[in-house]
């Protein structure tokens, strides 16, 4: 018996360690015991293993910027620091198409391939607010990818102000230019914990119902979990489950990119954020129980980007990407940066002992590897994000 083996004997894992060397599918209750075990090592050995035979030893990352359009929302979600009321007028913002665009130009300019947009529920804005922002951005930067709107933006557009079915709403979008959904509003999806930390959101039947219908279209998205809050291991579990079976139905989901709840100016401030050994262990079970997912993304916004580098060995092969002005984490009180350079990703996945390559949306790689040291692109600098 190897070292290894009698960790796995000692810790009661040898069954679930034969079926993740034999890429056989975990049940929940033996996602459950993983959330029991103490020894993280043991947790990465096994989701490190499971990222090895996905994606070699590639990890990759995109350039990509960030935009909100508006913080006005007519939800009230107890957990976020983002969104103002309509009649909250301190520290509201609505931006014009002018003005995105302009921001999304100089990006493009820079390197980007990838708009990251979303926003609040805006009761006002038309429905050719949104289509013709996409058609600016598609116009002026013609080869970028629009990744935008969380699912209960889109039943938000479609129920209240274009008044369409889900489908042809999308439909529209995609006219217009849309080329991924976000994962963002899927929290836990429990209705209890829902109730607890979201009211009035869409259900979870109805956040996989838009990503079905967008799937069915032969769209592909994100997908997320907030954890960290109110909800207990079994509710994560049921999380991933009810992604798992979806992903059966569609494979339209690139990736999962789980995320900690942010505790401070929000109604749930007084429950505190999750330890590191809290994240890398959910990241781990997330990679093992996730069979039918090629990619576990670690959000450095959310951990940090020396955590996000450790979690390359806890089954993430993937440091999202350059973003830039994020401002609903940072609103929530996370003291990461609010961008990053291509030089500082490359470098965590150096030291990570990973080759790093840029991909695309879809999480396509859209290089060869580079040696060592060529790892700034054009128009890109090494001190800041974008020139």
């Amino acid at each position: 018996m190897s070292f290894m083996d009698s960790i796995l004997a000692r810790h009661g894992l040898t069954d679930i360690a034969d079926k993740v060397f034999g890429a056989q599918r975990l049940t929940d209750a033996e996602a459950l015991r993983l959330y029991d075990v103490k020894d993280l090592n043991v947790l990465g050995y096994l989701a490190n293993h499971v990222r090895e035979r996905k994606n070699g030893n590639i990890a990759t990352y995109i350039l990509n910027l960030y935009l909100n359009y508006s913080n006005v929302c007519i939800l009230s979600c107890q957990f976020c620091a983002f969104a103002r009321r309509p009649h909250e007028k301190e520290g509201q913002f609505t931006y014009d198409a002018d003005e995105l665009t302009r921001q999304a130009k100089l990006a493009y300019d820079q390197g980007i391939t990838e708009i990251h947009m979303v926003g609040g529920l805006h009761p006002k804005l038309p429905f050719s607010y949104y289509t013709d922002l996409i058609k600016s951005f598609k116009t002026t930067c013609p080869n970028l990818k629009v990744k935008a709107f969380t699912a209960i933006e889109i039943r938000h557009l479609a129920e209240r102000i274009a008044k369409k079915p889900i489908r042809e709403t999308l439909e529209l979008l995609r006219e217009a230019g849309l080329n991924s959904l976000t994962g963002g509003g899927a929290e836990i999806f429990d209705p209890e914990v829902r109730d607890q930390i979201c009211r009035g959101k869409e259900s979870a039947g109805e956040w996989l119902e838009v990503h079905r219908t967008w799937h069915q279209m032969g769209e592909r998205s994100t997908c997320t979990m907030l954890y960290g809050h109110v909800e207990t291991t079994a509710h994560r579990v049921d999380h991933l489950r009810r992604l798992r079976e979806l992903q059966d139905e569609t494979h339209g989901f690139t990736a999962l990119v789980p995320f900690a709840f942010e505790p401070e100016h929000n109604k749930l401030s007084h429950l505190g954020r999750v330890s590191a050994f809290e994240d890398l262990r959910n990241l781990a079970i997330a990679r093992l129980y996730l069979d039918n997912f090629d990619h576990i993304t670690a959000y450095w916004i959310s951990l940090g980007l020396p955590l996000a580098q450790v979690a390359l060995s806890y089954g993430v092969d993937d440091l999202h990407g350059t973003i830039h002005q994020e401002k609903i984490f940072h609103m929530a009180g996370s003291q990461t940066p609010q961008g990053q350079t291509v030089a500082n990703l490359e470098r965590a996945i150096r030291e990570a002992g990973r080759i790093p390559i840029q991909r695309n949306t879809f999480y396509q790689r859209l290089n060869e590897p580079k040696p060592a040291g060529q790892t700034v692109p054009s128009g890109m600098t090494k001190t800041g994000v974008l020139v």
